[in-house]
């Protein structure tokens, strides 16, 4: 595994390195050992698995509040997506900053979102599946949300979405709690 700083910290992209032979290859998705080195620290609780039958599925922008804040590690094993995390820790340097990653099944590059983070992605192709393991279980009254076109972060989508569940076109506008 390789492990990458992003323009967001502690955000990390991830890369394989593939065993080839005759078979096909082998490569590890996951490692606790690469990933403590790294100063990745996510205990896995669960694991999801999302299938999106339309390029162009927006899914997301989500994160969990106080002591269920949770850590993601997301990988594409079907299609290409592109996913983003948004610094959403009122007290850092760059809070409410984004980054994005294409993810795909060819690679199999992951991206590690930390707690404080919010997330998404968008489908860059049909039937897209992406599977992402969490380190807190989902509670729905710690979720919260923001549209995938609020303004006040302003994401750049590779995109335009075309479909967007009624729950996330619901999120109201996200207010700077500093002010």
């Amino acid at each position: 595994m390789r492990i990458h700083d992003t323009s967001l910290d502690p955000v990390k992209l991830i890369e394989l390195d593939f065993r080839e032979d005759e078979r096909g290859y082998f490569a590890r998705l996951y490692c606790t050992d690469e990933l403590t080195q790294a100063g990745i620290d996510h205990p896995v609780v669960q694991r999801n698995v999302s299938m999106s039958r339309e390029a162009g599925t927006m899914r997301g922008i989500h994160y969990q509040r106080d002591e269920y804040a949770e850590s993601k590690f997301v990988t594409c094993i079907r299609g290409r997506i592109f996913d983003v995390a948004v610094d959403m820790r009122p007290e850092s340097p760059t809070y409410l900053q984004w980054a994005g990653f294409e993810l795909d099944d060819t690679s199999l590059r992951s991206v590690f979102v930390p707690a404080g983070f919010a997330h998404g992605y968008l489908t860059l192709t049909d039937d897209a599946i992406a599977s992402y393991s969490v380190s807190t279980p989902y509670h729905p009254a710690a979720e919260v949300g923001f549209r995938f076109d609020d303004p006040a972060v302003g994401i750049d989508w590779p995109i335009t979405p075309n479909v967007v569940s009624e729950k996330d076109q619901a999120w109201p506008p996200l207010v700077d709690p500093r002010g």
